[in-house]
């Protein structure tokens, strides 16, 4: 009986952290990010680093619990199931022509990219130890600079376009001095409700391998799967809202790099944390 309860915790914890990444956090950097006026890119940027939180907690208290298996594949399941997910709303949403643009193109190359990586570590049994941490890092930097480079060269029109929208969309906050710190108060307070729940999640992590015996990839597949749902609503989110505006592309345009920043943030930023943190604690 106390294994269906343990199941039963790691459910509500995992859900509890899509939960409020998806209706708390995810929502409060995008209002951020308009009231400051963010550029197309960079409200991107920020929709891909809210739906991570999730891999990030799971991943952190996974490695601080001493289960680097489950974090590694954690992040490979995530990515995988990202990626579904967008061509599954792409497809539900007709927006198939839209991904025809160079820009988008190259981007989806890079997403195929973070999930061969942590494939072939896994099939060749490379560890995940402190030695690929450069690596990791200097391959985020080179990810980051090819797509700012792409967007520059076959999106600026598109960017420009959306820029504009955002503009006149913030300009019913603009001047409020408050609404920033209101926000950032927000997500503080976000951030510590998470970080209760993570640790939760980690001690139920901590008894179902010790105490049940249950397998690393099983909880890691797990895992990616719930924490892989926040990405699945932006992604329709962002085409939904555009499709109201009949500017399909510019709603594939913020789905693609938002899958691109999460995959990225997912391998090389915060399975590095992970391990770190299992280098120091685990």
């Amino acid at each position: 009986m106390n294994l269906y309860i343990e199941i039963l915790k790691f459910i509500i914890y995992s859900l509890l952290i899509v939960v409020i990444s998806k209706y708390i956090l995810v929502k409060l950097l995008r209002k951020l990010a308009e009231s400051l006026e963010l550029s197309p890119k960079a409200v991107g940027n920020i929709a891909g680093v809210a739906t991570s939180v999730p891999e990030f907690l799971t991943v952190s208290f996974s490695a601080f619990a001493g289960f680097i298996g489950t974090s590694a594949y954690n992040i490979l399941s995530s990515n995988v199931i990202n990626l579904l997910q967008y061509i599954f709303s792409i497809y539900l949403n007709k927006n198939q022509k839209s991904i025809q643009n160079k820009a988008i193109k190259i981007d989806l190359v890079m997403v195929a990219i973070t999930i061969i990586i942590p494939i072939l570590m896994l099939v060749t049994k490379l560890e995940f130890n402190i030695s690929i941490v450069p690596i990791f890092i200097l391959l985020f930097i080179f990810f980051y600079y090819i797509n700012s480079n792409v967007h520059k060269l076959y999106l600026k029109k598109q960017d420009t376009k959306l820029s504009e929208e955002i503009i006149e969309e913030s300009k019913k906050i603009r001047g409020r001095k408050t609404v920033v710190t209101k926000y950032i108060i927000y997500l503080l307070v976000t951030a510590i409700g998470l970080y209760i729940v993570g640790n939760s999640l980690s001690n139920v992590l901590t008894n179902l391998c010790n105490t049940f015996n249950i397998p690393e990839i099983f909880l890691g597949v797990a895992l990616g799967f719930i924490t892989s749902l926040p990405e699945l609503i932006t992604f329709f989110e962002s085409q939904k809202h555009y499709k109201n505006e009949n500017s399909n592309e510019l709603g594939v345009i913020e789905a693609t790099n938002n899958l691109l920043t999460s995959n990225i943030l997912n391998l090389f930023v915060i399975q590095t944390i992970g391990i770190i943190i299992y280098t120091i604690f685990g």
